[in-house]
């Protein structure tokens, strides 16, 4: 498989700089040409360059961690509208689950996911976006913050096995020997733990469980996936917004969350070979950036497999890549257009520095830029 490189960017590309380098094809028929050929120097983040603009409203569904993204790209200064002001992008942060299963059901035309379309999804999706499937584009690497509210604790130390055992309730006290033993000389209550998960189909909980199964199987025997397994039975609350919101009134509490969303809570640092490493942007790229691709039926797919039982020094395990899905064609040239804006925009470098002021999280590198805007140039109208 490709190796794939996510990282930090080394520039921001200027708007103008975009224009020039961005996909094609993102012309608004009658304003202009719109062969929607892949390739064309035509900028589908246009600004002053001159390239066409699009006209028309997106709509789109998924993860609830892309909200505060979402929000930066849809409406603020530095985002869409500042290229393309008159496309408007509606998104409804519903979770990973429902987002993919509204693309699939034909009610949206973009799904935002923390978890990448898994085989059987992807055939799926045909019915809705043809025979060749749907394309997973990252645009945001993001660490999944093992968050917890303690008085007199402001930091942790764990490891995978000691975090699968808590989140099974095998421990269930803070001063349980298994946690003091990686903390030493911190002082833990006698308290219960109050294990927090998502009550929804999740991509947070997907990659949290792959963590977990690949780290430490042997105390965390569940196969991952968006829905939390059934029979442990736990406090819980709908979308990245209600777990952090439970857990941040809740003294004992733990939860996962995505980093950006938790910074009312504290973290956990976790073990990666003799060191514990934080929850940060940096620390999450690089784990990234040792990934390898995932084979899809799809050619243009960017979906990578975080490679947790091999991460290297330095690096924050606990990762998810946040894609949008697009359709690899739509029915009518104007939808391709604006998916093709909009789809250039966000993992644009452009796109990139609007999120990451926003939400802090960790920009595509370049390369990963440049490759996504040319797997959205390919996006057509079907036959």
């Amino acid at each position: 498989m490709k190796l794939t490189r996510i990282g930090q960017a080394a520039a921001v590309l200027s708007i103008a700089a975009l224009g020039l380098t961005a996909c094609g094809g993102s012309n608004n028929p009658g304003t202009s040409n719109s062969s929607g050929a892949a390739g064309s120097s035509d900028a589908a983040g246009a600004s002053e360059s001159g390239a066409a603009q699009v006209t028309g409203t997106l709509t789109g569904s998924g993860a609830s961690s892309q909200q505060s993204a979402m929000a930066a790209w849809a409406e603020g200064a530095d985002g869409i509208k500042s290229v393309q002001p008159d496309l408007k992008v509606q998104y409804s942060p519903d979770g990973s689950g429902a987002g993919v299963k509204k693309l699939i059901a034909g009610q949206v035309q973009f799904a935002g996911s923390d978890a990448a379309l898994d085989a059987d999804e992807q055939k799926q999706v045909q019915t809705f976006c043809g025979p060749e499937g749907a394309m997973n584009i990252p645009v945001y690497i993001a660490p999944i913050a093992i968050s917890f509210k303690l008085d007199g604790v402001d930091s942790l130390n764990l490891d995978a096995s000691t975090v699968a055992k808590i989140f099974t309730k095998k421990i269930t006290k803070w001063n349980d020997p298994a946690i003091a033993a990686l903390n030493d000389g911190v002082s833990l209550p006698d308290k219960a733990i109050t294990v927090i998960h998502r009550s929804d189909e999740s991509g947070t909980t997907e990659n949290f469980a792959e963590y977990l199964h690949t780290a430490a199987p042997e105390d965390w025997t569940y196969e991952p996936a968006k829905a939390w397994p059934s029979d442990i039975q736990a406090e819980s609350a709908a979308k990245t917004s209600g777990v952090v919101g439970l857990a941040s009134t809740t003294d004992g509490a733990i939860t996962y969350a995505d980093l950006a969303a938790a910074t009312e809570l504290s973290h956990v640092s976790i073990k990666v070979g003799d060191e514990f490493v934080a929850p940060t942007e940096e620390a999450a790229s690089k784990i990234v950036e040792a990934s390898k691709r995932v084979e899809s039926t799809n050619a243009n797919d960017m979906a990578v497999a975080i490679d947790y039982a091999n991460a290297p020094a330095g690096s924050y395990p606990v990762t998810m890549v946040s894609y949008q899905i697009f359709c690899q064609t739509y029915k009518d040239q104007n939808t391709v257009d604006m998916v093709k804006a909009w789809g250039t925009f966000v993992s644009s470098q452009a796109g990139q520095k609007a999120a990451q002021d926003e939400v802090g999280s960790a920009p595509l590198a370049a390369s990963i830029s440049d490759e996504a805007a040319k797997a959205i140039a390919t996006i057509t109208v079907a036959k």
